[in-house]
């Protein structure tokens, strides 16, 4: 009888730390359950790519506001001042002079012309030595003459210096006669640029060389 209860007793206690252990795990488990399926504090998908799109933008403006390398030509219209650069370099700065802005009416209210130098970003697409002029309609009308018909009444040689840069639409890097402007916004479009720093861009530069106009 003794042995009978010892053997119960016994089976009742290992029947208990079965029941305790498998109770402990379950409930470790269920914390491990809960762990995963909690809900999630992640970016879902489409915001993680928008994320990563605006990343990648801030990284391109970052790219993008580094200096260039080699030779660079930037011109402040605000300040009509220009600087030759090499990378972060400043080789030569000096002053311009950048479109007025004036509107001028052809009188047949046909046509209208701003006087403005265009912002962005440019390359040099020709190098011209001794260039001259082939003056456009608005140069006449301007003056309040007549607008001639032959080619060779619009030529003048000697009113934009020893040397050009074109970057493109007409616009140019030349020299002038009225030195004493420069500094000021007066010009028809063109920028303007005394005589030897005209002689020292135009040297450094080439074809294909930046120019930044802002």
């Amino acid at each position: 009888m003794a042995l009978r209860k010892f053997f119960l007793g016994a089976l009742a206690a290992v029947t208990g730390l079965f029941l305790l252990a498998l109770a402990a795990g379950y409930f470790f488990s269920f914390q491990e359950i809960r762990q995963w399926t909690r809900p999630s504090l992640e970016v879902p998908a489409g915001r993680e790519w928008e994320a990563a799109k605006k990343k990648n933008q801030q990284i391109l403006k970052k790219m993008e506001a580094l200096p260039p390398k080699g030779i660079y030509i930037v011109i402040d219209t605000g300040e009509n001042k220009f600087y030759l650069k090499k990378g972060a370099e400043t080789i030569r700065q000096g002053l311009v002079s950048t479109g007025s802005g004036d509107i001028l009416e052809d009188p047949s209210g046909k046509r209208q012309w701003i006087f403005d130098t265009p912002r962005g970003r440019y390359t040099v697409k020709s190098k011209i030595h001794k260039p001259y002029w082939v003056k456009p309609d608005w140069a006449f009308i301007e003056e309040g003459e007549a607008i001639p018909k032959n080619l060779n009444d619009r030529v003048e040689v000697g009113v934009l210096g020893d040397y050009a840069l074109g970057f493109g639409s007409g616009y140019f890097i030349h020299g002038t006669l009225y030195t004493r402007l420069l500094g000021r916004n007066v010009t028809h479009g063109c920028v303007r640029m005394g005589d030897e720093d005209l002689e020292t861009v135009y040297k450094a530069a080439s074809i294909g060389t930046k120019i930044f106009i802002y």
